[in-house]
């Protein structure tokens, strides 16, 4: 029988979908598949048929979602489409062809009302639109696949695609000072840890199935967050803390979304650095 090695990554484009890419080329990964949006429409089933026909993946990595948090108050239904209704279509393939699923869900299926690290087993109370479309999206997998890893992350950066990061340095470029939320409290997550977790859980071929969650180490507020950014790149720019209330946004946000990173570690045996170390690492990529 024919090797299957195949693994196909949707959302090859967005920040994720970059950094699996990155990593797949440093690490000299085979097999990886990155196709354009055209060639893997999540909505569109017979474009995925014809890539599962195509290359008979051994795993699906899907990064594809519908991010914008505020705009899918007022725009639920594409949310839903991408978030739920796509994820169906990738896991409904994944068990015809007997694939395994490694989908990406976010901190923000919770409420944000506690204060102690969240695990896997905690309740869910999503308090947006977007947060209740991840929900949706998580919950279709288990129902039609047995095989299938969901990791939920938040506050996730990159040297690619449109992130905190890059817009504080920005915003901080054109006005010098900036103010920054100082009472809603999660984990700043580089992207690239994150995708050297994926392909390293790919590798390992340890079949525990199940929901993770996986965050860089440590908690900070967003304030906390553009304090180090501004810091670290020796910008000069002074970050000045306010609260939720001076900055309304259309979506609601989790005040408290720290995720405990227990069962990802123990499974997987991985070591999970500090958020500050890897914002070293990511602000000495984009300066180089």
């Amino acid at each position: 029988m024919m090797n299957r090695n195949k693994v196909i990554v949707f959302g090859a484009s967005g920040q994720l979908g970059q950094c699996l890419k990155k990593v797949a080329e440093e690490q000299r990964l085979e097999g990886y598949i990155f196709p354009d949006e055209a060639e893997s429409n999540i909505l569109d089933v017979s474009v995925l048929e014809k890539l599962f026909v195509a290359h008979n993946p051994a795993y699906c990595i899907n990064c594809a979602a519908y991010t914008a948090v505020d705009k899918a108050e007022s725009d639920s239904e594409t949310a839903f489409a991408i978030n739920r209704k796509g994820v169906e279509n990738i896991a409904d393939m994944c068990n015809s062809y007997d694939a395994v699923l490694v989908h990406i869900s976010t901190d923000f299926v919770f409420g944000g009302d506690g204060n102690k690290p969240l695990t896997e087993e905690d309740t869910t109370a999503p308090v947006s639109v977007y947060g209740q479309s991840k929900l949706e999206g998580e919950m279709v997998i288990p129902a039609l696949l047995n095989k299938y890893f969901i990791l939920r992350t938040g506050w996730l950066y990159s040297e690619y695609g449109n992130n905190f990061v890059k817009t504080m340095l920005r915003i901080g470029r054109e006005r010098g000072e900036i103010k920054v939320i100082n009472d809603q409290t999660g984990t700043p997550t580089y992207a690239m840890d994150l995708a050297l977790t994926v392909t390293g859980i790919i590798s390992s071929g340890i079949n525990k199935f199940g929901l993770y969650h996986y965050a860089n180490e440590g908690t900070a507020t967003w304030y906390d967050f553009a304090r180090a950014i501004h810091e670290f790149a020796a910008t000069g720019v002074k970050v000045h803390p306010i609260p939720t209330t001076e900055y309304p946004t259309p979506a609601k946000r989790p005040l408290y979304s720290v995720m405990d990173k227990s069962k990802i570690k123990q499974t997987f045996n991985i070591n999970i650095p500090q958020w500050e170390d890897s914002l070293k690492v990511c602000l000495h990529k984009l300066e180089a």
